[in-house]
């Protein structure tokens, strides 16, 4: 007898759903995803276009507009809501009258850029780590381990500060990365190393060592399939991790340096600015909290997918 399969499990001509078809329609279907990935999508949208956006409003990032301020009351932009206008979208910042937009867009650029190499370099380092911890055990096991638990005990935030106030300014993106990475790969590392741990004794992975597997198909055919839902799901909560990391690193002065812009650093330089020119730091502020929301949400939600087609 056939048993019709459920409409959960079937795509269109009645092929079975894949894991990642089955939990792009769970996400289609929740608004709360749906609204997080097209705010999400707007933000990279406006890092790609940042060239454009500054080509159209005719204000770059670094571009002062002394016309936008008024001097004689120490440079509090013209107008209401911090100078906005047809000119100036989002208006400008106090004092020099750089346009927020063109900063906004070329910061967004900055922190999804380092967000996404970290967490791509974490991902590398706890994988590759993690699993060589659960596959081989023994002394291998012992000396990463050590190593984890070594990094781990250090409060992050503060070693990352005094790490990034030691070291030359030179390629400040590239050495916030490095940095980010090296304290954040032992999280990852543990769960992957718990679960390669429950997976080298499986049925199939004994049956394929049996076989005459080598090592290598072992590794990126037996265990690392069954890892991957696992990894989408804590990659995507790292990302707003490292979006505030990145943010709060360039508010305390030792992240992204100027010219450069930064969300965190207009909110830095927002400061002096709350009683006369809110807006300076409502914008950028509120632009790094949906940022973060959207990014939480959506790997939240990606989690609880995966989480329901593992239960079923």
């Amino acid at each position: 007898m056939t048993v019709a399969a459920h409409p959960e499990q079937q795509v269109a001509g009645g092929a079975p759903a894949t894991s990642g078809r089955r939990v792009l329609r769970v996400l289609l279907r929740d608004r709360g995803a749906v609204l997080s990935g097209a705010y999400l999508a707007l933000i990279v949208l406006m890092a790609v276009c940042a060239p454009l956006i500054t080509a159209i409003t005719g204000h770059g990032p670094n571009d002062f507009d002394t016309a936008a301020v008024d001097t004689d009351l120490g440079g509090v932009p013209y107008g209401a809501l911090g100078g906005i206008s047809a000119d100036h979208p989002l208006g400008v910042e106090p004092q020099n009258g750089r346009d927020i937009l063109a900063r906004i867009a070329y910061g967004a650029r900055v922190s999804l850029i380092i967000a996404a190499s970290a967490t791509a370099l974490t991902t590398l380092l706890g994988v590759v780590l993690g699993m060589l911890a659960g596959f081989y055990q023994g002394w291998v096991d012992q000396v990463i381990c050590r190593v984890m638990d070594f990094l781990m005990a250090f409060p992050a935030l503060i070693f990352m500060i005094a790490i990034l106030s030691a070291l030359p300014q030179g390629n400040r993106p590239v050495l916030l990365v490095v940095v980010i990475s090296v304290f954040g790969w032992p999280y990852l590392a543990r769960v992957v190393r718990g679960q390669t741990l429950t997976l080298v004794n499986r049925e199939f992975v004994e049956a394929a060592r049996a076989s005459g597997a080598s090592t290598g198909a072992l590794v990126f055919k037996e265990i690392l399939p069954n890892l991957r839902s696992s990894l989408i799901v804590m990659t995507t909560l790292a990302v707003p991790g490292y979006v505030g990391t990145e943010a709060g690193l360039s508010f305390l002065g030792v992240g992204v340096t100027p010219p450069t812009p930064s969300w965190g650093q207009m909110i830095s330089s927002s400061v002096g600015w709350y009683a006369v020119d809110p807006m300076y730091f409502v914008i950028p502020g509120g632009f790094l909290f949906l940022t973060v929301l959207s990014l939480t949400v959506l790997g939240d939600r990606i989690r609880a997918a995966y989480d329901a087609g593992e239960a079923a």
